[in-house]
């Protein structure tokens, strides 16, 4: 069952709101937690950050001190709610790990997604064998990681493209990600099959950047992004940023600005969604014979006329 809404954005603007209301009443982490008998600030600091599941009670008790007035009282209780939600689908998800438990809240109560990847294909268009290929290489960074229970999670995300009320997806692809060295074929093939169905979904599109093009002035993205925006207009549109070690999530106007702006730098310069699915049909028609993926060099950039 899908969410209505992103628990981690709810628990972001939940947090916001709250710290505002505290600082309209002029009051101290310190002077709100002595008022409310909590041992110390630091719960207290991990709502406001957005960084724990509220519980409801301990809103309720804010909402009182702030003496918040109806109508915004019910409105906050309701995003809440939403932030502590652990509804229907995502319990099956409780064993993932950490990190990806933050991008499967977000996927689950987008509207809209869009990610740029420049080296692999992005998680929800992962086959099951590609996914696991990438679980395990993740695994020497991060050790902790339970392969299997990850990758049932990754498989189990990507049910959210599906789903009668799904978000539009748009997977911007660098041609390099079209290319890969070192992956076995039969999980190649796998993955070309996995992309085509995909981009068969009326709410999927997968276009490929071609290695020669380049947006205007040169400018490139440098990272992989994922951009997110939400049903209700007051929930912050976020982008995040996968490093080596952790995630940075930008959700300020500047911020997700300058990736869309990116966004539609690149789409002015991918093949199209047609001219994507043909590509991949060949690469796919290259594995059969036995050709060594990509050996066509810059065929994508002479099909969106370099």
């Amino acid at each position: 069952m899908p969410l209505s809404s992103s628990p981690v954005i709810r628990r972001a603007r939940l947090g916001a709101e709250l710290r505002q209301l505290r600082r309209r009443e002029a009051l101290t982490l310190e002077q709100v937690c002595g008022l409310l008998g909590w041992a110390s600030t630091s719960k207290l600091s991990r709502i406001e950050l957005g960084q724990s599941r509220p519980d409801l009670a301990d809103v309720l008790d804010l909402l009182d001190v702030y003496q918040v007035p109806s109508p915004q009282r019910e409105a906050l209780i309701v995003i809440a709610r939403d932030a502590a939600t652990s509804r229907g689908w995502w319990k099956a998800l409780g064993e993932m790990h950490e990190r990806q438990r933050t991008y499967a809240e977000l996927e689950a109560g987008a509207a809209a997604i869009v990610e740029y990847q420049p080296a692999v294909v992005p998680g929800l268009l992962q086959a099951p064998g590609y996914a696991r290929l990438r679980v395990l290489a993740g695994r020497l960074l991060h050790p902790d990681v339970d392969v299997e229970a990850d990758v049932r999670a990754r498989l189990a995300r990507q049910e959210v493209l599906r789903r009668p009320d799904p978000p539009h997806y748009t997977g911007l692809l660098d041609e390099r990600v079209c290319d890969p060295a070192g992956i076995p074929v039969e999980i190649w093939q796998e993955q070309l099959a996995h992309l085509l169905a995909l981009a068969d979904l009326p709410n999927v599109t997968i276009r490929v950047v071609p290695r020669t093009a380049a947006p205007p002035g040169a400018v490139h993205a440098l990272t992989a992004y994922s951009c997110y925006s939400f049903p209700d207009p007051a929930d912050p549109r976020t982008v995040m940023l996968e490093t080596l070690s952790n995630d940075v999530r930008l959700v300020t106007d500047a911020d997700v600005a300058r990736y869309e702006r990116m966004t539609g730098w690149l789409s002015a310069v991918a093949l199209s969604a047609e001219e994507t699915a043909a590509l991949l049909r060949d690469r796919a028609g290259e594995v059969a014979n036995g050709a060594r993926p990509g050996g066509a060099e810059g065929e994508a950039g002479r099909s969106a006329g370099g």
